[in-house]
């Protein structure tokens, strides 16, 4: 990873985490200043790391490792709602974003289930009953 890429990378993770400086991104991603120097020094950051901060920030993986313009980066097109909702997701713990995810898919399959019955309904020759 030359050092513009890792810098560019480094500068994705602040906007991600709203860190201004490099001992906030630290603090963001509980680690030490050392280490994040060391990442510096070596010009490398661990893959897994920026995996796991994609998962929690729900941003694309290309967007945050390449910067790729074809991924929206977080924050780009949203309303404001999405934007307020997107904030107070990232601020719950990893375990309470996955419940409300699995409500999501249960409330997504429900109104799936609902709009076929309702096709299947409209299938149905109708009685008259007399």
């Amino acid at each position: 990873m030359s050092t513009h890429v890792l810098t560019a990378v480094l500068t994705r993770l602040k906007h991600l985490t709203g860190a201004q400086s490099d001992a906030d991104l630290s603090r963001a991603l509980s680690i030490s200043p050392q280490t994040l120097s060391s990442w510096k020094t070596r010009d490398s950051i661990p893959y897994s790391l920026c995996v796991d901060i994609a998962r929690q920030h729900a941003c694309s993986l290309d967007w945050l490792l390449l910067g790729d313009p074809q991924q929206c980066p977080p924050g780009q097109g949203e309303t404001g709602w999405e934007s307020d909702m997107l904030e107070r997701l990232r601020s719950l713990s990893p375990s309470d974003r996955q419940a409300i995810l699995l409500l999501i898919k249960d409330k997504q399959r429900l109104q799936q289930l609902e709009q076929q019955l309702s096709e299947l309904n409209n299938r149905l020759p109708s009685t008259a009953s007399g």
